[in-house]
């Protein structure tokens, strides 16, 4: 048996109405293509299901039971549709996202329209290191990830979110001026992320790049701490913009040009690539695909223009 959902529709509609003009008109389709599907079903059985006595049609006791058999699994059909719908029109369950620590300052904009249009939908997001993201990831704990640099060791699917602009920065009242790129760096203390990091890849690729040595390092585990220890004139960073918007206006911190600079990545949304999206999720990828076009322009205005 192969049947299919339209063919239980065309048979109930030839049924009940006992007629195949009938039935294609109240179905809104040609007489032949309601024979052809007609024909297509009876052609299942080894009985038949309707017979035709002169020009009038009657359904043979087989094809009564048949019709009975359709209605059941067509009201179930219907049942199912409408409790999607139902979902659908309000929305509820959880959406669980691991986020990187510099996500925290991106992610929220993304997630705050979605949440005030699904007051029933509740948000787990954990905000941590890269690693633990990725395992979180790995072993199907979160319905997305939030990373600057896509793992290349997990299969994985994603949505691009917002550049992530990556410059020297300094404290405002350092002193900066100095002979040349290679000279300023090779005197001068950096502060690093943790390894495993993204912001730390990045900028141990541009270091390498460019052929250039660090005099003295200092690793800290969070953005925030480099960023305080910026502040402190502890040292320069290679930092994302995102995360000093206030130090940059309050004249705190300060963009170093230089060479090849910024580098930039992107923020990118991730999932496992064969991961079955609960409806929440679903629903979640389809708002970013109409609106995040909108909340990059009314939120991150700023961030574009450096």
């Amino acid at each position: 048996m192969n049947y299919t959902l339209n063919q239980l529709k065309i048979f109930v509609k030839v049924a009940d109405l006992q007629s195949v003009t009938k039935a294609s008109e109240a179905l809104y389709l040609s007489q032949p293509a309601v024979s052809i599907q007609l024909k297509n079903f009876q052609d299942q059985f080894e009985y038949p299901l309707i017979e035709m006595v002169g020009k009038k049609l009657f359904v043979t006791e087989f094809g009564q039971d048949i019709v009975n058999a359709a209605k059941t699994i067509l009201d179930q059909v219907d049942s199912i549709n409408y409790k999607a719908q139902a979902l659908k029109a309000e929305l509820s369950g959880k959406l669980k996202v691991a986020v990187v620590s510099t996500g925290k300052y991106i992610m929220p904009y993304f997630l705050s329209p979605f949440l005030r249009q699904h007051h029933k939908v509740e948000l787990a997001m954990d905000v941590t290191n890269k690693s633990k993201v990725l395992q979180s990831l790995l072993s199907n704990e979160v319905d997305f990830a939030l990373v600057s640099i896509i793992p290349s060791s997990i299969a994985v699917q994603g949505i691009s979110l917002l550049q992530n602009k990556l410059y020297l920065v300094g404290n405002k009242t350092a002193i900066k001026s100095q002979k040349s790129d290679k000279e300023f760096l090779e005197k001068s203390t950096i502060i690093f992320r943790e390894e495993g990091s993204g912001t730390r890849q990045t900028m141990e690729a541009y270091l390498n790049k460019n052929a250039l040595s660090v005099a003295k390092k200092i690793e800290l585990t969070s953005n925030e701490a480099v960023k305080q220890a910026i502040l402190s004139d502890l040292g320069y960073s290679i930092m994302p913009l995102i995360g000093i918007k206030n130090e940059l206006q309050n004249q705190q911190l300060e963009i170093i040009p230089k060479k090849d600079l910024p580098i930039i990545t992107h923020w990118q949304l991730i999932w496992l690539k064969d991961k079955k999206h609960s409806p929440v999720a679903q629903r979640f990828l389809e708002f970013l695909e109409k609106e995040k076009e909108g909340i990059i322009a009314n939120q991150f205005d700023w961030y574009e223009r450096y």
